[in-house]
């Protein structure tokens, strides 16, 4: 295009300062002669003004979202239909011009891991650890070190009957990305029977230990039970209890816990195995709760919703990954 002059109208500005005048696009002077590509270039002045003039919090939420807890994206946004935005990544995107050593750069200022995952969340132990946190420690008891937990263990010899199940966790490092497993921790596991009650604190089984017990996690990070499949007693969506130790010792000592938290199931699991003998009064129960209203529950459980597997006949089977 040939450099023709442009004749600009007369513009009166308040203010005289030279920035004001050119973010908002106007030109002092009467009969000032601009050519075309002087205009382009106040043009691409303006902009770059107006671009350093933006400031972090004015990029709108497509800026911010990156950056918030995935949690609480899911509490904040779900009643706003941006809960498919929980699968973004954490890390700030990438500007032009930037290059991979700031990018590492900004990561190390932050403290954090790229490979890092969000650890077990923290649950209440409930009234019926027996850990010794309230009352009874079976911690310190010999025989609790065991895989299969449907029976008691010492001078108690009664046995939970019920739904066969096998209980597996695997306890990872959640700082390098739950990737890595974490061998010689433990696991101290409990649970309610199929009646609902639990063993030590509930009438009639005050002086039975089942469905209790300690294993120490293999090179898999992994450890397994043996149990039963619980009830659902008032007012507590089918559960399992469990607390993680630094190790074996720190376990039967019961001492420096490293994560408390508890494992859910899936409704339509419960549901089958409910419909099968011995679980009547769990159809009722499981009937007036659901996991959004579950006083443990009702904030998130997706970390916390077993992986479950199998039959009323044959057993089923329950993982999950604890990341600590």
């Amino acid at each position: 295009m040939p450099n023709t002059p442009i004749r600009t109208n007369h513009v009166r500005e308040t203010g005289s300062n030279p920035h004001a005048q050119l973010a908002r696009g106007r030109f002092t002077g009467s009969g000032l002669t601009v050519t075309h590509n002087q205009r382009m270039a106040q043009t691409n002045q303006r902009r770059a003004l107006m671009s350093e003039e933006l400031h972090d919090h004015d990029r709108g939420l497509s800026y911010d979202l990156p950056t918030l807890h995935r949690r609480k994206m899911i509490r904040l946004l779900a009643g706003v239909s941006l809960v498919p935005v929980v699968g973004c990544s954490s890390e700030e995107p990438e500007t032009a011009g930037s290059s991979p050593s700031s990018a590492s750069s900004s990561a190390a200022s932050s403290g954090t891991s790229e490979a890092s995952c969000e650890t077990i969340p923290d649950e209440t132990a409930g009234p019926y650890p027996g850990d010794g946190s309230n009352g009874v420690n079976v911690l310190k008891e010999s025989g609790v070190v065991r895989s299969d937990i449907t029976s008691s263990f010492g001078s108690a010899s009664g046995t939970a009957e019920g739904v066969a199940l096998t209980i597996t966790l695997t306890v990872t490092e959640a700082a390098s990305g739950c990737g890595t497993p974490k061998e010689g921790a433990a696991v101290y596991l409990w649970q309610c029977d199929r009646d609902g009650n639990y063993s030590l604190y509930s009438e009639g089984v005050t002086e039975e230990n089942y469905l209790r017990g300690v294993q120490e996690t293999d090179s898999k990070g992994q450890v397994t039970f043996t149990s039963v499949f619980p009830g659902c007693y008032p007012g507590r969506w089918p559960h399992i209890h469990f607390e993680v130790y630094g190790s074996l010792d720190d376990a039967t000592n019961a001492t420096s816990i490293t994560a408390t938290s508890q494992l859910a199931f899936p409704k339509d699991v419960c549901d089958t195995v409910y419909a099968s003998d011995g679980y009547d009064q769990s159809v009722q129960n499981l009937g007036r709760l659901s996991l959004e209203s579950d006083m443990i529950f009702s904030d998130g459980y997706e970390q916390q919703m077993a992986a479950v597997e199998g039959s009323v006949d044959k057993g089923y089977t329950a993982t999950l990954t604890v990341p600590v």
